[in-house]
């Protein structure tokens, strides 16, 4: 009888055999095939398969290694190999002039590295120094165990040759989903998910139906507009039937215009006669995911369907009903995913395993990348529309941008060597009609002089007619306001990211109920914020207050108030606060803020009244001002980020990518929570990132933080935190903590 050989290890305590060696191989084979070919219908020239099919019959080559079968067999108990298993496979790839596979294989565990820096050392490209001559004095006995043991073999190099470093993300992408499926499947941990049929031309049929039933019952209601309703069915049968090509379009609308249904309508006709496989809706911010996913699962999902299988919310907060539901959302699997920007763009960037692995799913999609004036840094576009275009050429997507402030970057020679000519979905004459239409909404005007005291601000607000908005820039100086309205006597409410997510949901409901028509006369009340509240979130204020930041926040900020156009007298102010030990400053926006004040003194601001330009025209005059005062700043991360990508260091892309500073630490806020953890009880992520704020990792040190001894790096809250009102804030404002 010939000896078995083994993949991974059992766990006897849950009754899981070894993994058999040529069962894990011929299935990760065979596998990953699949995943690559399923891209052949969105590419005209797919590499041959046997590319990823070689690396992923190689890939875990060193198991063999009888140190290695020791501890696979279970004949020793150890939590790691005592050899590299990763080394073997990678010679035996090179030997066969396969360097492509060979570098996949390398990164098949430590994610995707500097291609040139591997080249630099020569004889040692992807090689282990520790023990490359002992492999290479072993290999051929490897080889030898692996054909008798799976019969599978790839013979010297067929000529594959990879053009960009998106392509090689998505070879890598499907090896290591099959390689982490197979061996999750081993161990119970996954199981194959049956695909949810796309059903686009059903799906367009039920939103066509939905839109036309809500334009129906907001003619019933006297209190509503009839004009914009009107005008938003006009906007959505202009999205819905625009032309297919070119496969970048945008979308230049206003806020209340009906985006959220009118793009997808064109997504769902397009990827029904291009025959996509999924659709993603990307946006900015975390707290406005669950409201669009509301909508798209109350208009596309059919009878018998699960809403969450169809319509899948990803993000950190996010809670699943059951594994099925779960396991389509994280591995893009669903006909159509609702996600952050951040998560979105920092996948393209990714070189690790657990990252990449629901990449292959992107090509053959359409993307709606709603409020794409914030989705991203500046710094970080050039990059993701070269990507874009990749995969709208290369890879069969199709990608709409839309905002009521779009900045049109793609036409700064410092964003795109081309000009690239984008058309919009809805023609100019409706564009124009709406845009009349929100000049009567809504003007944003300048209050000229600073306020120097916070007294003098406060009675300013408050002589405003109500209910009122104030944004602030930063967490500080909201809770500052906040604090000092309400010990005056005033009606205030407050939301920042000093509450934690569990706290803000039903202070957001409270708002939401108090804007309500039903509460027409509760109206001299307050909320003082930050820009979490700016874009998305279905509010409807009297006046606002913005603290002066930038041309894109304050039109955005416009989209709160009046947002239906149900209100007279409606107005929006950029304000100006001096910065004491209390109202404190973001240094972020110091240039922004000069561009805004040159807007207004230049009259730019004043050309929306008459419609001589539009808000997206002043919002790319911003930019190129903006970039015009940066000193090169943003132009030499633009150059790093490029240089890294064409040289296919996938390390620095990850690096220079990152949207979410990882200086922050999560600081867990609820008492219970930390209870529990103390006592040694296993909580999930979400439930944690639920209970928690996040804090600069520099102001650790100066705040009532400690840190959990058994978890490093995960700290939790000691002084006073209020989840009604100020969070942990609460402490700062007591005059102990004022450092935030």
């Amino acid at each position: 009888m010939s000896r078995e050989f083994y993949a991974h290890s059992p766990k006897p305590e849950k009754n899981i055999s070894g993994h058999l060696y040529k069962d894990h191989i011929s299935e990760v084979v065979k596998l990953s095939s699949e995943k690559w070919k399923r891209l052949s219908p969105f590419k005209k020239d797919l590499a041959s398969s046997e590319m990823v099919e070689a690396a992923a019959c190689y890939h875990d080559l060193g198991k063999l290694d009888l140190e290695n079968q020791k501890v696979l067999s279970g004949e020793f108990k150890n939590n790691h190999l005592p050899v590299n298993h990763v080394d073997a496979g990678v010679k035996a790839l090179l030997d066969k002039n396969r360097i492509i596979e060979a570098f996949i294989v390398y990164a098949h565990h430590i994610g995707l590295q500097s291609k040139d820096s591997e080249l630099m050392r020569d004889e040692l490209f992807c090689r282990d120094k520790n023990i490359y001559k002992a492999i290479d004095e072993n290999i051929h006995s490897l080889e030898e165990i692996h054909k008798k043991a799976t019969s599978l073999v790839f013979g010297e190099y067929q000529g594959i040759e990879f053009k960009s470093a998106q392509e090689l993300r998505l070879a890598f992408s499907c090896l290591v989903d099959a390689d982490h499926f197979d061996t999750a499947r081993h161990y119970q941990n996954e199981y194959e998910i049956p695909q949810v049929k796309t059903r686009w031309e059903e799906r367009l049929l039920a939103l066509d139906k939905y839109v036309n039933k809500r334009y129906e019952d907001s003619l019933k209601n006297p209190e509503n507009n009839f004009e914009r309703s009107a005008l938003r069915n006009e906007i959505y049968s202009a999205c819905k039937n625009a032309e297919l090509e070119p496969s970048i379009r945008t979308c230049e609308s206003p806020v209340g215009s009906g985006k959220t249904t009118a793009v997808m309508a064109h997504l769902l006709r397009v990827a029904k006669e291009k025959e996509l496989r999924h659709i993603f809706v990307i946006l900015p911010f975390t707290n406005i995911i669950k409201q669009s996913v509301d909508v798209y699962r109350n208009a596309l999902v059919l009878p018998g369907e699960n809403p969450e299988d169809v319509i899948s919310e990803l993000h950190h907060q996010v809670e699943f009903s059951n594994y099925q539901s779960r396991h389509l959302a994280q591995h893009w699997q669903a006909p159509i995913i609702v996600t952050t920007a951040v998560q979105f763009f920092e996948t393209m960037a990714n070189n690790l395993p657990s990252a990449l692995r629901k990449f292959h799913e992107l090509p053959g999609s359409a993307v709606f990348i709603d409020e794409s004036h914030t989705a991203l840094p500046s710094w970080f576009w050039p990059q993701a529309w070269k990507w874009m275009k990749e995969l709208s050429i290369n890879w069969s997507c199709h990608f709409v941008l839309a905002s009521g402030s779009l900045s049109r970057f793609w036409e700064h020679e410092e964003f795109s060597k081309e000009k690239d000519n984008i058309p919009d979905l809805i023609p100019r004459e409706l564009q124009k009609k709406s845009l009349d239409f929100e000049m009567e909404r809504i003007i944003p005007e300048s209050i000229q002089d600073e306020f120097r005291e916070l007294d003098d601000f406060i009675n300013y607000v408050t002589n405003e007619k109500g209910p009122r908005l104030i944004i602030m820039n930063t967490v500080q100086s909201a809770a500052v306001i906040a604090n000092t309205m309400q010990n005056k006597g005033y009606d205030v409410m407050h939301l920042s990211t000093s509450l934690a997510p569990i706290d803000r949901t039903p202070i957001i409901e409270e708002i939401k109920r108090r804007l309500s028509k039903e509460n027409k006369s509760d109206d001299d009340w307050t909320l003082v914020a930050t820009s979490c509240v700016e874009a998305g979130m279905d509010f409807s204020f009297q006046t606002a207050f913005r603290e002066s930041c930038s041309i894109s926040s304050l039109i955005q900020v416009g989209g709160r108030v009046n947002r239906n156009a149900e209100r007279k007298d409606a107005k929006l102010f950029d304000f100006k606060i001096a910065t004491n030990s209390f109202i404190n400053s973001n240094p972020s926006f110091k240039t922004p803020r000069k561009v805004l004040e040159k807007l207004f003194k230049k009259g730019e601001i004043e050309k929306l009244k008459s419609n001589h330009k539009s808000p997206a025209e002043i919002v790319t005059l911003g930019m190129k001002w903006e970039l015009m005062q940066d000193d090169n700043e943003f132009i030499d991360k633009v150059k790093q980020i490029e240089k890294a990508e064409n040289s296919m260091d996938f390390p620095e892309v990850a690096k220079l990518c990152k949207v979410i500073s990882s200086d922050t630490k999560l600081v867990i806020v609820k008492e219970d929570i930390i209870q529990s953890i103390k006592l040694g009880t296993k909580l999930s992520f979400k439930e944690i990132v639920k209970n928690s704020v996040q804090i600069w990792a520099n102001k650790l040190d100066k705040l009532p933080i400690e840190e959990f001894e058994q978890h490093k790096d995960l700290y939790y809250w000691v002084g006073k935190y209020d989840p009604e009102f100020l969070g942990y804030m609460k402490s700062g404002l007591d005059g102990l903590y004022m450092v935030l």
